[in-house]
């Protein structure tokens, strides 16, 4: 239902992504996906890739300002309005989306994000039979 996410924070001067991007390059880590969002100073790289645990101390021990966290991870049929409809059940229910993103891969949409009520959003997902990725389904993406 969950799987680890990177959170990277880098500066925002030219060299400091593609420092991050080769050190994982370098490890054979797989990138699944990536967002960043940033602030004039700074920005946060969000990664999903193969091996999150092992790209954490990869990227630790070369210093760069790196956490691991769990965030949702739901499939949806490649349709147009399924994120829509996935939300919408979330909404419903009160619970509040911190941050959101999504792709396609293998045919499949995937929906990233992280909430406010991490317990209820379990349930949300489990009483509506929503299909969910776990960290050891990543494997079938790479």
């Amino acid at each position: 239902m969950t799987v680890n996410q990177l959170s990277v924070f880098i500066e925002n001067k030219s060299g400091t992504l593609v420092m991050v991007l080769k050190l994982l390059k370098q490890e054979g880590i797989q990138l699944i996906a990536t967002t960043i969002a940033d602030t004039a100073d700074y920005g946060i790289c969000r990664i999903i890739c193969s091996e999150p645990p092992r790209a954490y101390e990869v990227l630790k021990k070369a210093g760069v300002a790196v956490s691991l966290c769990e965030v949702f991870a739901l499939e949806l049929d490649d349709v147009p309005g399924r994120a829509a409809d996935a939300i919408e059940l979330f909404a419903r229910e009160g619970i509040s989306i911190a941050y959101l993103y999504s792709f396609l891969l293998a045919g499949k949409g995937v929906l990233i994000f992280r909430t406010d009520n991490a317990e209820k959003a379990r349930q949300v997902i489990l009483d509506n039979k929503l299909t969910f990725i776990e960290e050891k389904d990543l494997s079938k993406f790479v």
